[in-house]
């Protein structure tokens, strides 16, 4: 990521349209390239499209990535989202999330055949190993997120309070629970800066009564889902209803979503626990955003649709809700964040995200994981390389399957 800010943008410029084609390329080079999560991905968009192409000045990328930050979903695509909605309108954002996240599934989904057909020759130790840099690449997450989102003792209190309750009481309603308990805790108790309110030179080609269109069918499918499912049982609406739901509820990004899509796909029998770690170990070293993930899990789902179809379904499933949500709230964004309360509640609810990302790293990611002295130090490994020696997480994932592997083949089990 470039540091400051080495041209002004006018307004002006940051307004000008771009043809859909130009769009599209360009998040599919960030498609092909944005190695490293979420956190990462920001830092891209950051320098393509403030630095380098002057899309979009400096105060609109910031105030569209609060935004992201308040919304469920992963953070890094709505931005993405944000921009191409702004550049070139409804197609822009539909290219914009299609470049950027098409590559990583179509490498999810070539990774989960391979899973399937060759499970039985796989080394159990490379699986092993994905799941082992499952842990690093999620301790990396709860470092770098608390010591920017948990910079003091009621925020620290305010994460470890969120992290026992889910583990006290683990399941989707929980964590919901915790979020809105963040937001009031924010809202009590932490006192957000003074900031200036300024004006978003994104100029949204949305219509107000569009964007309540979006929102009003965001929370129709949100209710209705459910209720639909249980009515006409099928495995097709189920994925629908599971990948939307965990895709309307999850906040803090990818490695939130796991134990959400964990709790939905394991325990029904859908997708082996050993399949579903292997699939998240290897998502980390794809580029592009970790909600991909969803497209392995419906290749290697184990009820048709599977495969290339049950991927697609639920790909767009857990996709939908957060291009609703930047669509229908976007227009509204610069008017509703000038007021302080709900700055107070943002600091709330990033507290109580960095405890469900604890929760995370100890179940399912540790107790799946690691077993075993050697587990940890090879786990420990990992860690020391993204965080301190910078490797790329493709890498140290090649790396620890490869130590997953030896170890294997040295007679430790």
């Amino acid at each position: 990521m470039t540091g400051g800010t080495e041209r002004d943008v006018s307004p002006e410029r940051s307004a000008q349209r771009q043809p859909l084609a130009a769009v599209f390329l360009a998040f599919l080079q960030l498609g092909l390239t944005s190695f490293g999560g979420p956190v990462a991905h920001l830092g891209y968009f950051r320098d393509a499209f403030v630095v380098r192409r002057r899309w979009i000045d400096e105060r609109s990328y910031a105030d569209l990535v609060a935004l992201c930050q308040f919304l469920p979903g992963p953070a890094s695509s709505q931005v993405g989202i944000g921009i191409g909605l702004a550049k070139a309108g409804l197609p822009g954002a539909l290219a914009a999330w299609f470049a950027f996240t098409m590559p990583s599934a179509i490498a999810l989904v070539t990774f989960g055949y391979g899973v399937v057909a060759y499970r039985e020759v796989i080394p159990g130790g490379v699986l092993h190993g994905l799941k082992v840099v499952a842990v690093a690449v999620v301790a990396q997450a709860v470092w770098g997120m608390a010591r920017t989102l948990t910079p003091d003792a009621p925020r620290v209190t305010l994460a470890v309070i969120a992290a026992a309750a889910v583990l006290a009481v683990p399941g989707p309603l929980v964590q919901v629970g915790v979020i809105a308990a963040g937001a009031l805790a924010g809202l009590a108790f932490l006192r957000a800066g003074s900031e200036e309110p300024g004006h978003v030179a994104l100029a949204i080609a949305v219509s107000r009564w569009l964007a309540i269109g979006a929102l009003g069918l965001f929370l129709a499918l949100l209710v209705a889902l459910p209720l639909v499912a249980a009515a006409y049982p099928s495995q097709a609406l189920s994925l629908v209803d599971s990948f939307y739901r965990s895709g309307s509820l999850v906040f803090g990004g990818g490695h939130v979503v796991l134990p959400l899509l964990q709790s939905e796909v394991v325990p029904s029998g859908w997708v082996s626990n050993d399949a579903f770690l292997a699939g998240y170990g290897a998502a980390q070293a794809v580029p592009g955003p970790l909600f991909t993930f969803a497209a392995y899990l419906g290749a290697v789902a184990g009820l048709a649709p599977n495969g290339w179809l049950g991927a697609t379904i639920c790909l767009v499933a857990i996709f939908a809700p957060s291009f609703l949500l930047i669509v229908g709230a976007l227009p509204f964004w610069d008017a509703l964040r000038r007021h302080r309360p709900v700055r107070r509640a943002l600091l709330g609810v990033n507290a109580a995200v960095v405890g469900l990302l604890l929760a995370a790293l100890y179940d399912p990611v540790w107790t799946s994981g690691i077993l075993q002295a050697r587990d940890f130090a090879l786990a420990l490994a990992a860690f020391t390389l993204l965080v301190w020696w910078k490797v790329p997480p493709w890498l140290v994932v090649i790396l620890t399957a490869a130590g997953g592997w030896g170890l294997q083949a040295a007679g430790h089990p």
